[in-house]
């Protein structure tokens, strides 16, 4: 199984192709560190619009982008939750994704991170290959916006019920509708993107990059958001005594969950992985259906450090449909107004949460009356994407209101029940048993499945094996300084 790890040029002539591609399309590749630090970068962006296909915005695919996503912030875009919200002590800090360039979600990083390496490597030739990009919606936006820069055809592969505005996004930039693939299913379905996939791969000009097992998914998050998050954490610090308690993110492809790795080792916060309580794959080795749309199920990503999570959190999608509505609508934001005495600006700003972004907070919010937390203590979490990608599903959740109305008696059972109420059930303190249970049921997908043989599956077990992937990082930033150069 090829991984995308390689660090050395494994197709001279697909390289010399690629530099010759981005030659002529004046395109550059920022370094990994650029984009952990982007006040490193030497770009000019003035006048690049953030939602075009323009080379440019590559130099854009970091977290420090600002609120207009054309400046450049000090510290990343981010949310404080305050107790007068949450009904926890423990402040809940939230870094924004929709700042991200072309498709307002961070996942276009993830995307760059499985490409990257392989463009400099010879692995991926943008003048014969098709990109194909399996996701649940995110990640294939971010790869076909990619795709695009490059003038390279690309495919998404995504089930056929995730939300309509995904769609329409896709829709407006692939080069031939059949490059949208749809397989059946929702959220849950991820085998069948993986069927599909394989069909595809029998094409040996289709290049799958999966980033539920690409590892420079895994890299890039360690890499860049877990240093972002640290930023964007001290900035709230101050010279105060907050502590990071916790790093939480929905499960997933698991790239994201590679930001607490980082998070671990430099401010000793644990990790949570949230997933949805209809689909307790890590919790209960369950199945189901669920719209927390950004929480893939039914299978443990081969990316996802397993041994290194202290914590799985289930969250019911009815948590997250509600809640979409009280942060988003007219009776919702009157509502917490008075209850909560918060300002229209903050509350304004609960329109950069999206479905899995909710159910990040919402896992905060529990591991932090489970773990009893004070003022001094501080959850980190980020939101994907924002609520602009879910209006139909707003849409949907408001037609199954009585009446088809959100009102004000609405608006307080909401809050009530699925924040002020949640509670510490469906909450998991792993133990080294359990972190043995969740890594052995990703067996019958990686190794019965999809081939991977045993010795790669088990090297997976040992944190040096971890660690170890994050020496790839200045041997790939060399080669992109390399190929850059020949430009």
């Amino acid at each position: 199984m090829s991984t995308g790890l390689e660090t050395h040029v494994v197709d001279a002539d697909a390289l010399k192709a690629t530099k010759g591609r981005f030659r002529d399309g004046g395109i550059r590749l920022p370094r990994i560190g650029e984009l952990a630090d982007p006040f490193t970068l030497d770009m000019d962006m003035a006048g690049v619009d953030p939602d075009a296909p323009d080379p440019r915005n590559l130099f854009r695919v970091h977290w420090f982008n600002g609120a207009d996503r054309t400046s450049r912030a000090a510290v990343p875009e981010h949310i404080v939750f305050p107790p007068e919200l949450t009904g926890v002590a423990a402040t809940i800090i939230v870094a924004l994704g929709n700042r991200f360039p072309m498709i307002r979600a961070h996942k276009v990083l993830t995307a760059y991170g499985c490409l990257v390496p392989r463009l400099v490597t010879g692995g991926f030739d943008p003048t014969r290959h098709r990109a194909i990009w399996p996701s649940t919606g995110n990640y294939c936006r971010g790869g076909v916006a990619i795709s695009r820069i490059m003038g390279c055809r690309s495919a998404a592969v995504l089930p056929e019920g995730m939300s309509r505005e995904r769609f329409q996004w896709l829709e407006n930039w692939v080069t031939d509708p059949d490059d949208i693939i749809r397989t059946y299913g929702t959220e849950s379905n991820v085998k069948e993107i993986y069927d599909a996939c394989n069909d595809l791969a029998k094409d040996r000009e289709n290049v799958i990059l999966n980033q539920f097992r690409e590892f420079g998914n895994y890299i890039i998050h360690r890499a860049v958001t877990g240093p972002a998050l640290e930023t964007v954490f001290n900035a709230v610090r101050g010279t105060g005594n907050l502590k990071a308690r916790a790093f939480i993110s929905a499960s997933g492809s698991a790239g994201t969950l590679a930001a607490g790795d980082y998070l671990k080792a430099h401010l000793g916060a644990a990790i949570g992985a949230v997933e949805a309580l209809e689909c307790p794959t890590l919790l209960y080795n369950g199945f189901g259906e669920h719209n927390i749309q950004g929480i893939g199920d039914k299978h443990v990503p081969f990316i996802h450090n397993v041994m290194n999570t202290d914590y799985v959190i289930g969250i019911s999608d009815a948590a997250s449909d509600a809640l979409n509505l009280l942060f988003n609508t007219a009776a919702g934001r009157a509502f917490l107004a008075k209850r909560t005495g918060l300002g229209q600006e903050f509350l304004g700003a609960l329109a950069d949460l999206g479905l899995s972004s909710i159910a990040n907070v919402l896992g905060a919010v529990k591991l932090a009356k489970y773990a009893n937390m004070g003022p001094d203590d501080a959850i980190l979490t980020v939101a994907t994407d924002g609520s602009e990608m879910y209006g139909t599903e707003q849409e949907k959740a408001l037609s199954e209101q009585p009446g088809g109305r959100f009102d004000k008696a609405a608006a307080a059972e909401a809050y009530g029940c699925y924040m002020l109420g949640a509670a510490t059930d469906h909450l998991l303190e792993t133990s080294r048993r359990d972190r043995e249970r969740i890594f052995n049921l990703g067996y019958y997908t990686w190794a019965e499945q999809q081939g991977v043989d045993m010795p790669a599956f088990e090297a997976r077990r040992e944190q040096s094996f971890w660690d170890g992937l994050m020496a790839n990082v200045p041997q790939w930033d060399t080669m992109i300084d390399d190929f850059n150069s020949d430009l």
